[in-house]
């Protein structure tokens, strides 16, 4: 459950950069308020999935991601030029979020404590 609240996390992060993009300095209303609740929504749900997932990887995860779905939004929309460098280094980004997924979880040799519960402090 944490994954998936990261990934839509991260989508949210696309949202608000390409909304904040749009709202030309805060002065277009409605890119404003997308930007705004979006910010909101992936600021929540990276702060809850924090708590399941190291937080090195959680940021890492959700900063590659929100990143490379932005250009490829801006790309889609014509925004921004597709190049097959551009498309090869968004793979990069994904095939590295994707490795994080699979490293592992560990922290310091032991697990991350459930949810709610305080670390053990031996």
């Amino acid at each position: 459950m944490a994954w998936t609240v990261l990934l839509a996390s991260a989508l949210f992060e696309a949202v608000w950069a390409t909304a904040l993009g749009r709202s030309n300095g805060f002065t277009e209303l409605w890119p404003t308020v997308v930007f705004a609740v979006a910010l909101v929504i992936s600021m929540v749900g990276l702060g809850w999935a924090m708590k399941r997932i190291p937080i090195g990887t959680a940021y890492a995860v959700w900063t590659g991601l929100g990143a490379a779905l932005t250009v490829a939004c801006a790309m889609a929309t014509g925004d921004e030029a597709v190049s097959a460098a551009k498309l090869v280094f968004l793979a990069m980004i994904i095939g590295a979020v994707v490795g994080l997924k699979l490293v592992p979880n560990e922290s310091a040799g032991t697990p991350l404590p459930p949810a709610g519960e305080a670390p053990d402090r031996d």
